[in-house]
């Protein structure tokens, strides 16, 4: 006997054996044992969530000599006919493979002929999104009124593809993604009937896998046995998945928590070095870090995790504030690695945004946005001082019959009380006026990046945080670095010379840029210049 594939070996054979689908099975089952049978139905939904069976299940119930008013009994001829796929009345279609109108029209032709041996001729179309408008149009008028024997069901994966003209011609049921706990269950059935050994764990990262496909899970639970044999381990199945493991996910997790930037970067490089796959480490990544999420928002029930890791993330999710924790689900969660020179620079710029204090992370945003030049009315103001005498407000001495002078509100803008000598002032904004507009507009000199150097990892380096202008000498900018990996990236030749082109857009002439390495309480100084 010629062996078949799991999938189709242990497909579902009657409406019960449909799992996850009640809505759709137990509404079938009503119109089956009230003989209210429709002439067309529509069912859409993901794929590997069981349409193709749920037709064949309610093909055989309808023709079934045994019964007809319920489900089929899987014994009589004409079961057993439709199981095997040698029924000529119930007729299977790829639209894929069938598109045309002329398909169609070969279709509305025998459509007219009653059926050979069956009560109904049944014509179940496959991803009927796939036919185009002329050959959807032909099928109108049939798929309205066709002969009293024939039932059309037509499955989809993409329902919004399908002309509304179709849609109003059919009962809709949608069919949704199957639980993990449904796909388990279903895996542990065949693992039973096809005498495999596996871990309770293992069936649960295959069922993670499937993301809800019964189908997939199952092609999966076969490619591993069929490599491994019929005894099958967590490990053997991570590695034929291409999963990572746990182990450094969590240990990078903790590290993020901890803002503890060396030894993230140390763990980012040695899961590289190894060879891992970086995406597949991230969304593992990801994964941790919302059961961290739901944890700390009191979702517990919502983390599909075993309980020993629940806890783990309990005092893990102590720890962390919801700000820190979600800051670090958005920037893991939106990256897309894709630097072939510097596979790691993704997670490592990531991690270093996660570290950075609320102290130094908003500095761009509280100062103005505009460029920094001296307005006409703060260079007016030396030469009006120099001709009146200083104001005598906040000096004036308290006599018997006046009030002390007031506190100096917070919002008094800072020139007010002494205004600055006009020598002085012009000294300042001579010496610090182009460094004072970068590092202020720092925000802005990503934003007004040239377009060619938009997609660069320099601009993400220079975007991190981690990084800011600190002097200018001889047209040469000194930037100075929180952390030494990020200093030693931007020196690469490359990524230098883009750093220079982005920076000179800015300041409106060329330039160079040279890198130092601050301590952290220098470069707040530095910042607060």
């Amino acid at each position: 006997m010629t062996s078949q594939v799991f999938y189709r070996k242990w497909r579902p054979q009657t409406l019960a054996e449909i799992v996850g689908q009640e809505p759709v099975t137990q509404t079938l089952l009503n119109a089956l044992s009230s003989g209210r049978i429709s002439h067309a139905y529509l069912f859409c939904g993901p794929r590997g969530t069981g349409k193709t069976s749920t037709a064949r299940a309610l093909a055989k119930a309808v023709n079934c000599l045994t019964n007809g008013k319920g489900e089929p009994c899987n014994t009589c001829d004409m079961c057993r006919a439709i199981t095997e796929g040698r029924a000529f009345d119930v007729i299977e279609i790829d639209a894929a493979s069938n598109t045309g109108v002329d398909d169609i029209r070969s279709l509305r032709e025998k459509v007219g002929y009653a059926p050979n041996q069956a009560r109904y001729k049944v014509y179940i179309i496959d991803e009927v999104h796939m036919l185009s408008n002329s050959a959807a149009n032909a099928l109108l008028k049939t798929l309205e009124e066709p002969p009293p024997y024939v039932i059309f069901i037509l499955a989809t994966t993409e329902t919004h593809k399908i002309l509304p003209t179709i849609l109003s011609r059919c009962q809709r049921f949608d069919f949704r993604r199957h639980s993990q706990a449904n796909v388990i269950a279903y895996l542990t059935r065949v693992c039973q009937g096809e005498s495999i050994k596996v871990d309770t764990e293992a069936l649960r990262l295959i069922a993670k896998s499937a993301t809800g496909s019964q189908r997939d899970a199952v092609n999966l639970l076969e490619q591993l046995t069929t490599y491994y044999g019929s005894e099958l381990s967590l490990q053997q199945v991570q590695a034929m998945l291409g999963v990572t493991g746990d182990a450094r996910v969590k240990e990078l997790v903790k590290h993020i928590i901890n803002n503890d930037i060396s030894q993230g970067v140390a763990t980012i490089n040695s899961v590289n070095n190894d060879g891992l796959d970086l995406k597949q480490f991230n969304r593992e990544l990801v994964d941790y870090l919302r059961g961290l999420l739901l944890i700390k928002t009191g979702s517990d029930e919502s983390v599909d995790l075993a309980a020993e890791d629940i806890a783990e993330l309990k005092t893990l999710a102590a720890k962390a504030s919801l700000e820190q924790i979600l800051r670090a689900v958005k920037l893991f969660g939106q990256l897309q690695p894709g630097f072939d020179n510097y596979p790691t620079l993704p997670l490592e710029l990531a991690l270093v945004d996660c570290a950075l204090t609320p102290e130094l992370e908003p500095v761009s945003s509280q100062k103005p946005s505009a460029p920094v030049s001296p307005s006409p009315q703060k260079v007016a103001a030396p030469a009006q001082a120099a001709s009146r005498p200083q104001p005598q407000k906040v000096t004036a001495p308290v006599t018997a019959h006046s009030q002390p002078p007031k506190t100096v509100p917070r919002s008094t803008p800072a020139p007010v009380p002494e205004p600055v000598p006009a020598a002085a002032t012009a000294q300042i904004l001579e010496g610090a006026t182009e460094v004072e507009r970068l590092r202020l507009n720092w925000k802005l000199v990503i934003e007004q990046a040239p377009q060619d150097t938009k997609k660069t990892s320099a601009l993400a380096i220079l975007r991190s945080g981690g990084v800011q202008p600190t002097a200018i000498e001889n047209d040469t900018v000194i930037l100075a670095f929180r952390h030494n990996n990020l200093k030693e990236l931007i020196e690469k030749a490359e990524n230098q010379q883009i750093a220079e082109k982005i920076i000179g857009n800015f300041l409106g002439h060329s330039c160079r840029i040279s890198c130092i390495t601050e301590d952290n309480h220098l470069l707040k100084a530095a910042l607060k210049m």
